[in-house]
């Protein structure tokens, strides 16, 4: 006689093959298909570990008459933070530098000529020793030669880390499957289907909303509004690191269909 397998025990969760026809009421009870001889078994596991990577992030602005000065000053700011990376022993592969990009203001429309241009850029270090965190972003930020942008730890490694997670849920739903038969005397089979579902939570950005906020007032305090040469106007110095980082989990749920041998 062939044997359907349908356990609440463990937390197990058995789970039909077939929904409620549509219209049903939500008090009468769903009408249930199952597939004979299989057990569906869904479990959660999670991998976690301390960050080892760190990802700063420096914003590059200049705003000038002239796009040659305009340029040569982002040029400059951008390969300052760069020495200061470089200085703190970070390789070439961990400094990231995006493409400067050029704004010009006009006086009316755009068929007259540009009293002012704006360049800015990015820059991004991924640091691995922590204790270069707290130099970096000083010397990268001194004199106005950048503003901070975001702080933010991660894994180096991510999809170990996931893989490690699976391998936790995959464990837990075969324990959990084979305990259950074990109550009945049946034996479990080799799985028929698997469905995946990974959740990384990142890690921390040592930035707060407040500082956003902050940031693009600066940002909007130095547009065209101040003259040519406006003075520009100093971002807030960035929150300190932290002494210790908190730990990352992944998490990840799998719902498995196992055959049950006969």
């Amino acid at each position: 006689m062939r044997s359907i397998a349908c356990v609440g025990l463990f937390a197990i969760l058995v789970v039909p093959f077939a929904a409620p026809a549509a219209g049903q009421s939500g008090t009468q009870p769903a009408e249930v298909k199952f597939v004979a001889d299989t057990l569906v078994v869904q479990a959660d596991g999670s991998y976690e570990s301390d960050p080892d990577l760190a990802t700063l992030t420096f914003d590059i602005s200049t705003q000038e008459k002239e796009l040659k000065d305009a340029y040569a000053k982002a040029s400059q700011s951008m390969r300052t933070v760069v020495q200061v990376a470089e200085r703190n022993g970070l390789g070439k592969d961990a400094i990231h530098t995006g493409v400067l990009t050029v704004t010009p203001f006009y006086e009316g429309g755009r068929k007259q000529r540009a009293r002012s241009y704006r360049v800015h850029g990015l820059v991004v270090l991924q640091v691995q020793d922590f204790s270069k965190v707290g130099p970096i972003m000083d010397d990268s930020i001194q004199d106005g030669i950048a503003d901070f942008r975001s702080l933010t730890y991660s894994l180096a490694n991510e999809e170990a880390a996931k893989k490690k997670a699976v391998a936790d849920a995959m464990q837990r739903a075969l324990g959990r499957a084979t305990v259950a038969l074990e109550q009945t005397r049946q034996k479990l089979g080799p799985a028929r289907s698997v469905s995946l579902e990974v959740r990384n939570l990142v890690g921390i950005a040592q930035i707060s909303q407040s500082q956003i906020f902050a940031y693009d007032s600066i940002e909007s305090t130095n547009g065209p509004s101040l003259g040519l040469f406006g003075a520009r106007a100093k971002a807030a110095p960035p929150p300190p690191p932290p002494v210790r980082p908190e730990r990352i989990t992944i998490s990840a749920n799998v719902q498995c269909v196992f055959q049950i041998e006969r």
